[in-house]
């Protein structure tokens, strides 16, 4: 990996303030998986009382940011192509951790796979999948 969770979160919050605004932040990056955390905040509640999809939903996009800032260093100009998420249970009321992986990573995107827990339930509460943009000359050869 090229930046420590500690560098993920610091670049993150340098370009994205809301990051941190809204309880985000980088928890550990290790050789095949970044986890990302979501502060639980009664603010992000829908009616019914579950958190959010877009919560959820910007969760597993941070942790795709994250691990590809993670294995390729400081690339502000990697984005998302595509998301797709599927809501697997109602999660407790608690911290929701993304746990990223990558399933691809070429020269030009990355395919990525993220499930999402809540804090201290065993079972995942949603799992998603996305593709990046690599920006040229970025990705590893």
């Amino acid at each position: 990996m090229k930046m420590t969770a500690r560098e993920v979160d610091d670049f993150i919050r340098s370009g994205i303030p809301a990051f941190a605004e809204h309880g985000y932040r980088i928890d550990a990056v290790e050789a095949d998986v970044v986890r990302v955390r979501y502060a639980y905040d009664v603010k992000a509640l829908r009616p019914g009382g579950s958190l959010s999809g877009p919560t959820m939903m910007t969760l597993a996009d941070t942790a795709m940011y994250a691990l590809i800032l993670a294995r390729l260093g400081p690339v502000a100009l990697a984005v998302t192509q595509n998301l797709n998420i599927h809501f697997l249970r109602k999660p407790r009321n608690a911290d929701l951790i993304a746990e990223a992986r990558f399933l691809r990573l070429g020269r030009a995107s990355a395919v990525i796979d993220v499930l999402i827990f809540a804090d201290g339930q065993d079972e995942p509460v949603a799992q998603a999948t996305g593709t990046y943009a690599i920006p040229a000359g970025t990705a590893p050869a």
